[in-house]
């Protein structure tokens, strides 16, 4: 289970015990919100797309909407999100609880401007149920991010 693999993860960093599951679910920014009992912004939400054949992260805030003309000077091409099927076979995890942690190899995870306001971030953690709060110096640290990169609206 993808939750086990990002426990497994956090903890070859001491940071198993900082993974919170809930009892609700967590699978959208609002629920995710609630569990947490945060502003949804503060919602670290890891959206899955494909470039050239390539799978990549985008890790935005809560509030934040892709921007396609932006999305499309990044990476040039046209925003294509990932199926649930291929998300969970692409990047490892099922959507509600695709992170940037513990992720298939060859997956590149890029952070998004829009989370740059806040000191704590809360990203899933490889289930529809779960989150850790993280620094944005702990995201860019465990996420193994490649950029950061302005491809998101909505949020300024």
């Amino acid at each position: 289970m993808a939750i086990e693999k990002v426990k497994e993860y956090f903890a070859e960093f001491g940071m198993a015990d900082r993974v919170r599951e809930f009892e609700v679910s967590s699978a959208t920014v609002e629920l995710a919100a609630q569990a947490l009992n945060c502003e949804p912004c503060r919602i670290a939400k890891t959206l899955s797309f494909m470039v050239n054949s390539h799978a990549i992260l985008i890790v935005t805030a809560g509030d934040a909407k892709i921007d396609n003309p932006k999305y499309k000077a990044q990476f040039s091409t046209k925003a294509k999100m990932l199926t649930p099927d291929e998300a969970q076979t692409l990047v490892g995890h099922r959507v509600g609880g695709v992170c940037p942690f513990a992720v298939n190899e060859g997956v590149t995870v890029y952070l998004d401007e829009s989370l740059k306001r806040f000191e704590t971030v809360f990203p899933a953690c490889g289930s529809s149920n779960s989150a850790i709060e993280l620094t944005i110096g702990e995201l860019e640290k465990y996420s193994g991010y490649v950029a950061w990169v302005d491809v998101c609206k909505g949020w300024s």
